[in-house]
């Protein structure tokens, strides 16, 4: 089957997300900070009237902090064990929708015992260039989405 993503680059990294999770893409939008929330959630913003947290996918990845004022926010729904939460993902860049067959996806390497891959669906190649391709229900634990859903910036 092909289905379409969304792809974007984290640190010089190229990944993608199937589109049906992606409700908009916005740029250089105001967040708001919260005190006391997550170390990965970087604040706030207004979303067509609704109160969005904003997680800094760096951050969440264990990469290099962004040393540009330059960013996009992917908006996307993502289904927990209660109901669908919405939050917005900062990237660096987002480059263009793509469509890949079910086939072109290949598994995630074993890395490691230690190393939890869950998040990734798979490794699309192009040429010497790879492209990681999310599940974003597994970005965050359930645990992790419940805090998110529960604490004060939602």
């Amino acid at each position: 089957m092909i289905r379409t993503y969304l792809s974007f680059t984290i640190s010089g990294e190229n990944y993608a997300v199937n589109v049906s999770k992606v409700l908009e893409v916005l740029q250089n939008e105001h967040i708001t900070p919260v005190p006391n929330s997550p170390a990965f959630i970087r604040g706030i913003l207004n979303f067509r009237g609704e109160v969005v947290p904003v997680f800094d996918t760096r951050i969440r990845f264990n990469l290099t902090e962004r040393n540009s004022s330059n960013y996009n926010i992917i908006v996307l729904d993502v289904s927990g064990e209660k109901s669908v939460l919405r939050l917005g993902a900062i990237v660096d860049k987002v480059d263009n929708v793509i469509s890949l067959h079910d086939d072109e996806i290949k598994p995630v390497p074993v890395m490691s015992s230690d190393y939890n891959t869950d998040f990734l669906q798979g490794i699309y190649k192009q040429g010497k260039n790879f492209t990681m391709v999310l599940n974003v229900e597994k970005v965050f634990t359930g645990t992790e989405l419940n805090s998110i859903r529960e604490s004060n910036i939602n």
